[in-house]
């Protein structure tokens, strides 16, 4: 099987080679290194990684912008966002933009590398508590996005029951069906509501208001 290919953004070189030393022993292949925003737009769309490691705060161009860029001519790639705050504006409005989640700088090696893994696979990185706390930090009302409408009784309450951090055997014990028949609806709530991954969703339904700041 061929290794996650991932690219390294960080302006500070101590963190990259430490990322570069932690994926390489984990089985991954760091394709490259960016040492600010623009250098890792350029490297992520010339080497086209399976995933990119962004630091949300370098010179020349944030985290926040190199992710919509990135992801605008790469949507197939997917973006990890690195900081030293859980709770920032930044990596909120990352998410946002299509982020498939973020890591606190001093994670773990074994979470870093199993972190990758997972957002290669299509799915995204949730740690419940804290993206709970910084959406409703941060979330501002928007627009109900088409498809909001279109969503049945039960879709609606799946995307509920998902932006409070249900895990999918969780969300099938929670409504007494079948993991498949959740993964069924989870496909057809993103297509209806054109969310990348589950990250995008819990945006949504603070968002739209389908979940106010404080429910439980």
């Amino acid at each position: 099987m061929t290794p996650t290919r991932v690219l390294v953004a960080d302006d500070q070189a101590l963190v990259r080679g430490g990322f570069r030393m932690i994926l390489a022993k984990g089985g991954l292949d760091v394709v490259g290194e960016a040492a600010d925003g623009r250098e890792a737009v350029a490297q992520a769309l010339r080497l086209r990684p399976d995933v990119v490691l962004m630091d949300i705060r370098m010179p020349e161009m944030d985290g926040l912008e190199a992710t919509r860029r990135v992801l605008a001519d790469a949507p197939a790639c997917r973006v990890i966002i690195l900081t030293t705050f859980d709770l920032d504006a930044y990596v909120y409005a990352a998410l946002a933009a299509g982020a498939s989640g973020f890591l606190l700088k001093d994670v773990t090696p074994e979470h870093l590398v199993a972190a990758v893994r997972l957002v290669s696979t299509g799915d995204a990185l949730l740690a419940p508590s804290i993206t709970r706390r910084l959406v409703e930090r941060f979330a501002t009302p928007a627009p109900t996005p088409e498809g909001l409408a279109d969503l049945t009784p039960r879709e609606t309450e799946v995307l509920r029951l998902l932006a409070r951090g249900l895990s999918n055997p969780e969300l099938a014990a929670h409504l007494s069906l079948s993991e498949a028949t959740v993964k069924t609806h989870i496909a057809r709530i993103f297509a209806k509501l054109g969310l990348r991954d589950r990250a995008q969703a819990v945006i949504t339904a603070y968002e739209s208001g389908l979940i106010t700041p404080g429910s439980s």
